[in-house]
């Protein structure tokens, strides 16, 4: 049986260029305070999930609430988008957390006026999304 060729090409020198990393995001985690506001489906007005920011470690996202299902997984493409253009635009988390509540229409729903609160950190957001 006769020796396979080689391809020639395992001889070819390679370079990898490095791509960018993406668009610039905020932190989306923070054990420090963070404030959100509720996002309500605009058919119904049931809980479809939180937008929240913290200044302290440049973060900021959307959660969607478990029991809104599909819808809020939905809507989270409209808040992240957001986010992602405040962030790129250098916008603070808490002035872009403003800016949402000052336009606060999404695309299935929208931010509940007077909903701003407080919360320790995201770990208590997302449980408050599951339902906990």
């Amino acid at each position: 049986m006769a020796a396979r060729p080689i391809n020639p090409r395992f001889d070819d020198d390679m370079h990898f260029n490095l791509v960018s990393p993406g668009p610039p995001r905020y932190q989306t985690w923070t054990d420090k305070p963070v404030r959100y506001f509720t996002v309500v489906d605009k058919q119904g007005g049931a809980a479809l999930g939180y937008v929240w920011a913290s200044g302290e470690d440049d973060a900021a996202a959307w959660v969607p609430r478990k029991a809104a299902g599909g819808r809020a997984l939905a809507e989270g493409g409209h808040w992240h988008a957001r986010l992602q253009e405040a962030k790129g635009q250098g916008v603070p988390p808490s002035r872009a957390l403003a800016e949402m509540l000052s336009n606060p229409e999404g695309n299935r729903g929208r931010a509940l006026p007077d909903s701003l609160s407080d919360a320790p950190n995201t770990d208590a957001v997302k449980a408050l999304a599951k339902g906990e």
